[in-house]
C-alpha cells in the first residue's frame, strides 16, 4: 500500500493545503495524476465548492481531483481510480456517507491493491480500524463505527499537548487515555499539526518538524520525530 496520511490541511495564516502540496507532489510524482477526491467530510459548504479549493491547490503541484459526486456510478469510479484523496472535515459524516454508498470496503480493497491513497484529518481517521479516535462531534449515526482498517492502529489528527488558556475539560491526552484504557492493545499515535504519516514499501514513517506522541496501555507515551523507526506500529 501507499499512503499518505496528514494531520491537517492548513497552517494558521497559510493558503489551504499550501504546507503539505510538496510532500503530495512527491507522493504521486512526476506523472500527472487525476485523483478521484472524496468530499463527503463537508457539512457546511458543498462538495463543489470542496473540490475547487483542492484543485486549485494540486494543479499547482501538476496533479488533479475529480468529485467522486460527479460520477453516474461511484463504485465504478473508486474501481477505475489512478488514486484516491480523501478531505477533512466530519469523520461521522464521512463514514456515514461512505457506509450509504458502500464504499468503505471498495475503497480499502483498491488501496490495498496498490493505488495511491491520501488522506488529512477526518481521510487519515478512516484510515484506521475505527473512527474512535476522531476528534468531531458526532453529529451523524455513522452506521457503525468500522472504517477501512488499512492501518492497524489509530491517529488522532490535529493532536495538541494541553488545552487552551480557561478550558477546564478534558486534555487530549486524557480522552487517549479513555480509548486505551477500553482498547489495551490499540496504539494510538497523536499527529500533531503541520506533520503527516507516509507508509510506502511497507516502511512507516514521519514527515514534519514536529514529534509524533505514541500511546498504549501500560506502556510510557513515548514521543518519536521525523527519521525514527515507526514499523512497530505496523506490526
Amino acid at each position: 500500500m501507499k499512503l499518505l496520511l496528514i494531520s491537517n490541511s492548513t497552517m494558521p495564516g497559510e493558503p489551504y493545503l499550501d504546507y503539505p502540496k510538496y510532500e503530495i507532489q512527491k507522493f504521486f510524482g512526476e506523472k500527472p495524476v487525476t485523483a478521484v477526491f472524496i468530499p463527503y467530510a463537508a457539512v457546511t459548504f458543498s462538495f463543489d465548492a470542496y473540490c475547487k479549493k483542492v484543485e486549485e491547490r494540486f494543479a499547482e503541484i501538476g496533479h488533479h481531483i475529480r468529485g467522486i459526486h460527479t460520477f453516474d456510478n461511484h463504485a465504478e469510479a473508486i474501481k477505475n481510480a489512478e488514486a484516491i484523496v480523501v478531505g477533512g472535515g466530519n469523520t461521522w459524516q464521512l463514514a456515514r456517507m461512505l457506509n450509504d454508498e458502500k464504499l468503505m470496503e471498495a475503497i480499502a480493497q483498491k488501496v490495498k491493491s496498490g493505488t495511491p491513497y491520501i488522506g488529512w484529518s477526518a481521510g487519515s481517521n478512516v484510515t484506521c480500524p475505527t473512527l474512535r479516535t476522531t476528534n468531531d462531534m458526532p453529529v451523524i449515526d455513522p452506521k457503525g463505527f468500522d472504517c477501512m482498517n488499512l492501518i492497524p492502529f489509530q491517529i488522532n489528527p490535529h493532536y495538541l499537548d494541553e488545552n487552551p488558556e480557561g478550558h477546564g475539560g478534558e486534555t487530549r491526552e486524557q480522552r487517549i487515555s479513555e480509548f486505551i484504557e477500553i482498547n489495551p492493545s490499540v496504539y494510538v499515535a497523536g499527529l500533531r499539526e503541520g506533520t503527516m504519516l507516509l507508509l510506502e514499501n511497507n516502511q512507516l514513517e514521519l514527515i514534519g518538524d514536529k514529534t509524533c506522541r505514541i500511546f498504549k496501555k501500560g506502556e510510557q507515551a513515548i514521543e518519536l520525530s521525523e527519521g525514527d523507526d515507526f514499523n512497530f506500529l505496523l506490526e
